[in-house]
């Protein structure tokens, strides 16, 4: 299984992604941050989004058709490249979590202009009010049926 965390910038994205990684042994987690040190890919125009986000999804690919449960934490702002991966690794491979707030929280400098929030088939996590304990605990419902 994928769990894909997706939203604008200091929505919440990695801290929630970070406690389903830690609650899944032997999970693969993959964050946008990490990604973009690993790489030499540091260009946050539409280009260089793509690309980030294509290696992300070729990853992760990879390590879901090896068995492995990933963990992405990525902004992806592209609906048609998010989709086109649900096309291709089956929706019932990925769930995706579309994190977002209505605080500003540190995103005037990587805010992603163009996001498009999903539109369908995704489950939204408001962390204007939620802490992250409160968050994790709808994810935890969805994911371990608790």
């Amino acid at each position: 299984m994928i769990y894909w965390f997706t939203g604008q910038p200091a929505a919440g994205k990695t801290t929630l992604a970070k406690k389903l990684h830690t609650a899944i042994p032997g999970s693969f987690h993959i964050d946008g941050d990490d990604l973009r040190e690993l790489t030499t890919n540091k260009d946050y125009s539409i280009k260089g989004r793509v690309e980030n986000v294509t290696t992300a999804q070729k990853i992760a690919h990879y390590l879901h058709k090896k068995g492995r449960t990933v963990i992405v934490s990525l902004i992806a702002p592209y609906i048609d490249q998010r989709e086109d991966f649900k096309t291709l690794i089956g929706e019932k491979n990925i769930c995706e979590f579309y994190v977002y707030t209505t605080e500003p929280r540190e995103r005037d400098h990587f805010k992603a202009e163009a996001y498009i929030a999903p539109k369908k088939d995704f489950i939204a996590i408001n962390t204007t009010i939620d802490t992250p304990e409160a968050s994790y605990n709808l994810i935890e419902h969805i994911v371990f049926g608790l």
